[in-house]
């Protein structure tokens, strides 16, 4: 059912929402019939999004009784494939419509999205509750020794009986209706939590003068003085909270007050007001809660984390716990350099304080190494920064990126690319989406508006993969330059650009990145390695100016500055991930959010609590993003990905064979097999934290022993 069946646990815990046309010119009720079969987004309609939906429920529905009306003895071709194979009209539609709402939204749009979230939760539960369908699932399942199935198809049939098994297919009577139930609140609870930080991140304008900017680099300042004037205030100078922008302020600003007051503004959004997340929060864990429970389980996490390589809590606590002590005796001692820097600095005794931790750090890397990241800005002009992480896939895999304008794109700022392979065969299309805007949300991401599979004829099908970030905008005067930080993004979501674009996968809800939640991210932290490898920098990193290429010494600054702040890094992301658990170990409601969030980080804390501001009701990610009780997965890939580029920096970084393997084992594999065993496969072992440890200097790499020479 191209991902849309096989994955309705995961549509009932995302977003859910959709996409539509007008009756006879509707663009989704048939194929695209654009270059590659790409989206014609400029004949898309808002009024043509709920026509669309509606109609693709409607022949999903019917593909799913021409199933369940079969006399024939149910097999793995007549009821898993076919149900495999079912929903395509609807996904045309959805497959367009989510990443849409996420990069170029409206406020039809997320009227949309809260009208199709009931209809879209209804649909999957009834597909999940459909009792002569579970029959047939199940039968599959049970008679599966008498198939001659490849492991794919073992794959999906497992993937499938779990689907149904875990969702409630085995509930009767009122047990049920109030699966149903609770299933249409999260949707409709989720797409609210999103609309929420969407539509508040939107309304905030800070205006400066010139007396407020010191401190501030000139591409910041020059940014703000355009964004005002853009507003019709001129001679003022306007801030957001857009993530370029807020980061730079924070880093660079020698007003103490004024960094106080972006970092309450920054993470005091969504606990008050008209979008306020306060309540969807703890009814969103609520409702989860009785879920999990009326599945069997004693918690979502639980319930959740039997799909996953973790497969239990214990096993994400185990990984938060041993991280966590092994990188508390670092924090403490970069936590101590720092305050008696920045007292030092200051000629006084200082406080670190939340919003002082980004400007005295980079006070004390600049000093430490020599190192300032507006410094690097220069070397690292977009355009070129494309050619570098294109030219890595190339190295790497032998693929290229040929752009193609007759490819209709659905921003002015987007591009679009044909990827061909060695030979030169198409692999796919890939968009960029670089700059931020009020119809985007913030932070980075890769999406499908199209997944791989292969029609039954063995024909492919390819990919088509937007990946989109918001990146500091080019001025009047100036391209776009990106810091490392930036960079570092850029490689890490392209990461994940390539597990669609070289998926090889025979069904479309095994392909690419629909793996398991904890593996997912392990091609894109990958790609992050290469971001303090000198050989690959000096590929790419030329003055956007002069043309020189990036110094050497600065090259040297960054690599021996790669490892500061990694403890303070680390504890961070901890944080999140036991929040995270938190919100979904519990037995009982949660009453009062601040101080359950506070409990709940409270071994991994690194400043004081501050009063306003909260990390909850902003975390996308685990409340409308499809990674509740997952969020550890990010520290888990880390582990992953240090372990294998260990191979790769042992082989060479840019070693054909074992760039190959990776290639052949991990990213064209998608979920085929249990990612365990595709690592093992590419790596020769199991997966150890050392490697992690030795990466970010919180252990020392061991000592090579050189054998004596030979003696004649």
């Amino acid at each position: 059912m191209r991902r849309f069946i096989t994955t309705a646990l995961t549509i009932l815990t995302l977003m859910t929402i959709s996409i539509m046309p007008t009756e006879a010119q509707n663009p989704f009720y048939s194929d695209f019939t654009g270059v590659h079969g790409t989206a014609p987004f400029s004949q898309i309609d808002d009024s043509q999004w709920m026509p669309a939906i509606d109609r693709g429920i409607e022949l999903a529905q019917q593909e799913i009784d021409a199933i369940t009306r079969q006399r024939s003895r149910p097999d793995f071709e007549n009821t898993i494939v076919a149900l495999e194979r079912t929903g395509a009209d609807l996904n045309r539609v959805l497959n367009v419509f989510y990443p849409l709402l996420s990069a170029n939204s409206s406020d039809k749009m997320m009227e949309v999205a809260m009208e199709a979230s009931a209809k879209l939760s209804d649909y999957s539960t009834s597909i999940i509750l459909n009792e002569e369908l579970w029959k047939r699932v199940k039968a599959v399942y049970d008679d599966r020794a008498l198939f001659n199935l490849t492991p794919e198809d073992e794959m999906l049939l497992q993937k499938t009986y779990d689907s149904f098994a875990l969702s409630g297919a085995n509930l009767q009577g009122a047990d049920r209706e109030k699966y149903r139930q609770l299933t249409a609140e999260l949707s409709a609870l989720t797409t609210a939590f999103g609309q929420n930080v969407l539509k508040e991140m939107s309304t905030y304008e800070i205006y400066l003068t010139a007396d407020d900017l010191a401190g501030l680099p000139e591409s910041s300042v020059v940014a703000a003085a355009e964004a005002a004037k853009a507003k019709g205030r001129e001679g003022e100078y306007l801030f957001t909270l857009d993530q370029p922008v807020y980061i730079a302020f924070m880093k660079y600003s020698e007003r103490p007050d004024l960094r106080e007051k972006m970092y309450r503004l920054y993470n005091g959004r969504n606990m008050k007001g008209e979008y306020s997340n306060m309540d969807n929060i703890k009814r969103i864990a609520e409702v989860r809660m009785e879920i999990a429970r009326l599945l069997g389980s004693n918690n979502f996490s639980e319930h959740t984390l039997r799909r996953t390589m973790a497969e239990n809590p214990e096993a994400v606590y185990d990984l938060l716990n041993r991280l966590r002590d092994a990188y508390r005796p670092a924090l403490d001692a970069e936590m101590k350099e720092l305050t008696d820097f920045a007292s030092e600095l200051e000629g006084k005794p200082v406080t670190i304080m939340p919003w002082d931790y980004s400007y005295y750090s980079n006070k004390l890397k600049a000093a430490k190494y020599s190192f300032d990241e507006e410094a690097l800005r220069p070397y690292f002009e977009l355009d070129r920064v494309v050619d570098g992480v294109f030219g890595l896939a190339t190295k790497l895999y032998g693929i290229t990126f040929v752009p193609n304008d007759s490819i209709e794109v659905y921003h002015p700022d987007v591009k679009a690319y044909d990827v061909k392979d060695t030979d030169g065969t198409y692999l796919g299309v890939l968009y960029t989406d670089f700059f931020p805007r009020a119809s985007k949300r913030p932070g980075a991401w890769m999406t499908n508006f199209k997944d791989e599979w292969k029609e039954d004829d063995g024909t492919p099908s390819r990919p088509h993969v937007t990946i989109v970030m918001n990146f500091t905008k080019p001025t009047a005067d100036k391209p776009s330059l990106l810091t490392p930080y930036e960079v570092e993004t850029f490689l890490h979501e392209f990461g994940h650009s390539l597990h669609g674009l070289l998926a090889d996968t025979k069904y479309s809800s095994l392909s690419g990145t629909s793996v398991y939640r904890d593996f997912v991210e392990l091609p894109s932290q990958f790609n992050e390695n290469y971001m303090t490898e000198k050989e690959f920098l000096d590929g790419f990193a030329r003055h956007y100016e002069t043309g020189e290429p990036i110094p050497g010494e600065l090259v040297e600054r960054l690599i021996a500055s790669s490892q500061y702040g990694a403890a303070y890094s680390c504890m961070r992301q901890l944080g999140f991930g036991y929040l995270d658990m938190a919100w979904h170990t519990i037995n009982e409601p949660v009453g009062d959010p601040a101080a359950f969030e506070s409990a709940a980080i409270e071994s991994v804390r690194i400043f004081p609590d501050v009063d306003g501001t909260l990390i909850s009701p902003v975390f996308s990610h685990i409340f409308s993003g499809g990674y509740a009780s997952g969020y550890y997965s990010y520290k888990w890939a880390e582990v992953l990905d240090a372990d294998a580029f260990a191979l790769f920096k042992e082989n060479g970084i840019f070693d054909k064979a074992t760039a190959d393997s990776f290639r052949k084992n991990i990213l064209s594999r998608g979920g085929t097999e249990n990612p365990a065993e595709l690592y093992r496969r590419f790596r020769g072992q199991d997966p150890s934290i050392d490697a992690l440890l030795i990466r970010d200097g919180i252990r020392k790499a061991p000592e090579t022993k050189v054998a004596p020479a030979p003696r004649d």
